[in-house]
């Protein structure tokens, strides 16, 4: 019998953080600090209007691109807060989580061949998602003394003449980076200068401690080129609820809804009502979970630096990325001993591309009192091989 399998999806190595959580499951007692998901629940009041449309009868499918209301909202809430102005009809598409509107929009864009830039360490779907989509992934890596974040030159070395887009992660995942308007405008030079295009992934755009977030979108001559992914996962803690978007030149949103519509149809409707009371009445709620988050970060960072870890400051989403190079120990090494031994869950800095070696990712999207239990643990483990190494 012929192999039934596509070599290219059969090249493609597994999520790196799954493994982990799949022990932990089943591991009594265990802790996981890995899950890159909000704590909180859903906010009372859009729970109550997915319920509201439920009791409605409101369970058919909605237009491909989603609910009118709910785009035209996206819209406002985009001019509101980061001052872009977007068509509802022509220029949005409502999608399956922001990983789809990822996946379709690199697929919409590439021809085989064409070379996308991703700055890693970075969120592990972005290079199987070229891969899919016939491209080919140019890994550009960050640096722990820029404060991982993408710099000008490094850009320009990895530009060719195939480089098509480049996906901006940031606010980052895994590591907590930001870009100020000033970094991001020597990015802007020169994706002008080469006529690259851009997909930001600004899922994290609402969880920024100490400034506002910047979307790359804003600058003159950037709309054109850019698609902006957001969604309501982590901002207002849906991430069950499945709704992410894209907006963007509207000839580039003209074929990524026709991918839509032949591989999901729509978005769900259930979820599409919840969202617009989210964009309408959520703003609270950000605030109240982003100052949670705040405190948690700065409690996580003094924690680990006093266990003698390096603990680059994170500004952005809620991660930190320490690294553990004085244990002698390799990220995957640490994480599996970790584990072992004291019943802790990080994800190894590999998992999110080599560059990521000795470095762990650790979420704080847990309360206070969980994150105090898990850092005894990671201290008395750090101290135990820190004596051991020396």
């Amino acid at each position: 019998m012929r192999n039934p399998l596509s070599r290219t999806v059969t090249e493609i190595q597994p999520s790196g953080i799954r493994k982990f959580f799949d022990i932990v499951s089943e591991m009594k007692d265990a802790i996981s600090l890995g899950v890159g998901e909000p704590d909180f629940e859903t906010p009372w009041h859009i729970r109550e209007e997915g319920i509201y449309s439920l009791e409605k009868g409101k369970t058919h499918y909605t237009s491909n691109a989603g609910l009118k209301e709910l785009k035209e909202e996206i819209c406002h809430y985009l001019k509101r807060r980061f001052n872009l102005d977007y068509r509802p009809a022509k220029e949005v598409l409502v999608t399956v989580g922001g990983s789809e509107a990822i996946d379709i929009g690199l697929r919409a864009m590439l021809d085989p061949g064409d070379e996308v830039l991703i700055p890693q360490p970075s969120y592990v779907s972005y290079l199987p998602c070229v891969t899919l989509a016939g491209g080919t992934p140019v890994v550009i890596e960050l640096k722990a003394e820029n404060d991982f974040k993408l710099t000008k030159q490094e850009l320009l070395d990895a530009v060719t003449d195939r480089t098509k887009v480049l996906i901006m992660p940031f606010p980052n995942n895994p590591t907590g980076s930001i870009m100020t308007r000033e970094e991001l405008r020597e990015i802007v030079e020169v994706v002008q200068e080469k006529d690259i295009f851009v997909i930001s992934d600004e899922i994290y755009s609402e969880l920024t401690y100490g400034s506002r977030h910047v979307s790359i979108a804003e600058f003159p001559g950037m709309k054109e080129r850019t698609i902006v992914i957001n969604g309501f996962s982590k901002s207002y803690a849906m991430t069950g609820w499945r709704l992410g978007y894209a907006v963007g030149p509207e000839p580039i949103i003209e074929q990524m809804i026709k991918i839509h519509q032949f591989a999901i149809m729509c978005a769900p409707t259930t979820s599409q009502y919840a969202a617009v009371e989210a964009l309408r009445n959520g703003d609270s709620d950000v605030e109240m979970m982003c100052e949670a988050y705040d405190g948690r970060r700065r409690f996580l960072v003094k924690a680990l630096r006093d266990m003698g870890l390096d603990c680059f400051e994170p500004f952005g989403a809620f991660y930190v990325f320490p690294g553990i190079q004085s244990t002698g120990m390799t990220s995957d090494e640490f994480a599996n001993r970790l584990l072992a031994e004291e019943k802790l869950a990080v994800v190894p800095g590999t998992a999110f591309g080599s560059c990521g070696e000795g470095f762990l990712r650790i979420s704080y999207a847990y309360s206070i009192e969980n994150l105090k239990i898990a850092l005894e643990r990671m201290e008395r483990f750090v101290r135990r091989h820190k004596n051991t190494a020396e």
